[in-house]
């Protein structure tokens, strides 16, 4: 999608919630797991490099990382545990995460080709869960190595915050890669403050 996109348009993917599918403890969730894809279709393709090569703070991922790390949870976390759970409950924990693998995973691999393979491994991934787990399923539990015992329902609903936390980091590293050009008006811009200071108030 070329650079330019019209903002009504990034709004598409969260439009017309089925309100049927809000009756499932299982589909709330995926409502929004599912639009992820798109959303970052929307917002990321085409842009130009001076718009996709600043972090969300000054030691933090470019949006490039961020879909990388999105990557990394769809081949080895939200699926691999929910197996896990199912098939061993609290027998056995959870592999752990590596949070960075994608750093040289990915490094070379374009943006666009990144937010490609994110949507083609969302979609494999949501169909597998959807197949596998029903609302009478989510209070099975499973053993997190950090958190210890945790509930498929906490999973699910982790995984769509996940999703959001990290939509939040790509908004903010795409806000910063402009935080000079906006000149004095940066005092009014919470997203461009709080890069700095998570505390901090626009004026």
């Amino acid at each position: 999608m070329p650079f330019g996109t019209r903002l009504d348009q990034l709004a598409l993917p969260f439009q017309g919630l089925r309100c049927a599918a809000m009756d499932s403890a299982v589909a709330e969730p995926i409502e929004i797991l599912r639009r992820t894809p798109e959303l970052l279709r929307a917002l990321l393709k085409g842009l130009p490099e001076t718009w996709i090569n600043t972090a969300d703070t000054p030691d933090g991922w470019r949006p490039r990382d961020v879909v990388g790390h999105l990557i990394t949870g769809e081949l080895t976390d939200w699926l691999a545990r929910t197996r896990r759970i199912l098939e061993d409950g609290t027998t056995q924990a959870f592999d752990r995460f590596d949070r960075h693998a994608m750093l040289e995973r990915d490094r070379g691999v374009p943006l666009d080709a990144l937010v490609e393979r994110f949507a083609e491994l969302r979609e494999r991934n949501l169909a597998e869960f959807e197949s596998l787990v029903s609302d009478g399923e989510l209070d099975r539990r499973g053993l997190h190595p950090s958190l210890g015992e945790v509930t498929l329902d906490n999973l699910l609903n982790t995984w769509a915050v996940h999703d959001l936390d990290h939509i939040g980091q790509i908004f903010a590293g795409l806000a910063g890669s402009h935080d000079a050009e906006v000149g004095p008006w940066k005092q009014y811009l919470g997203i461009l403050l709080r890069r700095e200071d998570p505390a901090a108030q626009p004026g």
